[in-house]
């Protein structure tokens, strides 16, 4: 089991930054891939970023490309999500996710989810 906790949520007026972190515990965090998800209330889950452990290739959704970075420390098991320029539209339930297949974008690629932060983007 790995389990994941994310930390660094919270309110930030619009063009304002914020970054996400998340702790992984449990079973090893080698060879798991690593993400993030966001989910708004009516809305479906959806993609923002991943970053594989092979070589430590990234991914975004288009909505985020060019504002946020992810990034991992496997040395303590954390992944980063550094959110920039935030838009009224960034605010969302933000989840952490690990797994192993490289399907990035897919939700079912990752076995394991955090419990969420929730940014919130105020104009």
């Amino acid at each position: 089991q790995v389990q994941l906790v994310e930390s660094g949520g919270g309110l930030v007026q619009a063009g304002g930054s914020l970054r996400l972190s998340c702790a992984a515990s449990g079973r090893t965090f080698r060879g798991y891939h690593m993400g993030w998800f966001r989910q708004a209330p009516g809305k479906e889950r959806e993609f923002v970023a991943a970053i594989a452990w092979s070589d430590s290739s990234t991914y975004y959704a288009d909505s985020v490309k060019g504002r946020f970075t992810i990034s991992r420390d496997n040395a303590k098991s954390s992944v980063y999500l550094q959110m920039n320029s935030l838009k009224l539209d960034d605010t969302s339930v933000y989840y952490c996710v690990a797994g192993q297949r490289r399907l990035f974008r897919s939700p079912d690629s990752y076995n394991y989810w955090g419990q969420g932060t929730q940014v919130t983007v105020s104009a």
